[in-house]
């Protein structure tokens, strides 16, 4: 399990770093609106996932009835591991652009992305960093 945690949580901060890249890039270019969403996405994945790790992990919470990422949001505010409405929004954001075929709402969501979800995902990396401290 600890092996599998540090793996997950290392692969959530190289996305997020790639993530952070965005911020340097010319968000008017089709391609760095689309590079960024999907980069979004699959940061957002992988911190849930963390998040799941560290749950059942360190705060022992083993009744997940299904183990879905709203489902996890729920139980990491509830064991104070995250302290942000603004999960849920993500993941409604992230739902939501699975459906955006045109790229209409991805040129909507790219700024949120950069100036609102980057923040609160930095928070968090350093957040799930204690825990990966805890197993060094």
């Amino acid at each position: 399990m600890e092996k599998k945690f540090i793996n997950r949580y290392n692969s959530f901060c190289k996305s997020l770093q790639a993530l952070e890249k965005a911020k340097e890039r010319d968000l008017s270019d089709d391609f760095v609106i689309s590079g960024t969403v999907q980069k979004f996405n699959l940061t957002f994945d992988i911190s849930w996932k963390v998040m799941k790790d560290i749950i059942i992990g360190y705060h022992k919470v083993l009744d997940f009835a299904t183990g879905s990422p709203r489902e996890t949001l729920r139980i990491a505010a509830s064991v104070k591991l995250i302290h942000d409405d603004s999960w849920m929004q993500m993941l409604d954001d992230r739902n939501d652009l699975a459906h955006d075929y045109d790229g209409a709402l991805a040129e909507e969501i790219v700024h949120k992305i950069l100036e609102q979800y980057l923040p609160v995902l930095e928070i968090f990396r350093d957040t799930a960093g204690t825990y990966v401290e805890k197993i060094g």
